[in-house]
């Protein structure tokens, strides 16, 4: 019976991806950003959030690129449920990094990631734009996100961490992860 109840007990706390670590907040500069190799220049702020905008096409493709290519260094990391390193990452803790590194301030969490930027169709989602899923069938709020790294007509391709297997790359053609998904967005 306790073993019961432990396996049940591990399994509630693994299977989402929602972490309640609290994040850092990292003030951003007040009137331009500048990630590794591009320029932004602030579009909309409040008291807590700043959404960026590339000076032009070019740069978002470019910025995409270079965000996915930071992703994939994580690819093979373990699960770990409020995780942030190379150790160990849950869903949002890979997004938050790696927005993070070229100065981009996202919330830790997957459900308060979905309220930023601006929600795009899926046919409209380009690499370094966000899909966000919801895995739980018994509770229908978005507890899991993923990083597009590929997309062409009709292949759309998402780094992410899950809890079976670590930081994979993944097909929303896969029947699991297509009847998951919730919706896109656009944070750049």
């Amino acid at each position: 019976m306790h073993k019961l109840s432990f396996i049940l007990c591990l399994l509630i706390c693994v299977s989402s991806c929602k972490s309640s670590k609290k994040s850092k907040t990292y003030n951003q500069p007040s009137t331009a950003i500048t990630s590794k190799n591009s320029e932004h220049i602030k579009s909309k702020s409040d008291d807590n959030h700043v959404i960026l905008a590339p000076k032009n096409e070019a740069e978002l493709k470019s910025l995409g690129i270079e965000l996915v290519d930071f992703a994939k260094q994580f690819e093979g990391v373990r699960y770990k449920y409020g995780g942030t390193t190379k150790k160990g990452m849950d869903c949002s803790g890979l997004v938050f990094e790696t927005y993070k590194a070229y100065n981009i301030d996202l919330p830790r969490v997957s459900r308060d990631m979905a309220k930023e930027g601006i929600k795009i169709d899926l046919e409209d989602v380009k690499e370094g734009d966000l899909l966000f899923f919801h895995t739980n069938s018994r509770n229908k709020t978005i507890n899991h996100v993923g990083l597009v790294v590929t997309s062409r007509i009709g292949q759309i391709e998402f780094i992410h961490s899950t809890s079976s297997k670590g930081v994979i790359t993944s097909s929303l053609a896969e029947r699991y992860w297509y009847h998951s998904f919730k919706e896109a967005r656009r944070i750049l």
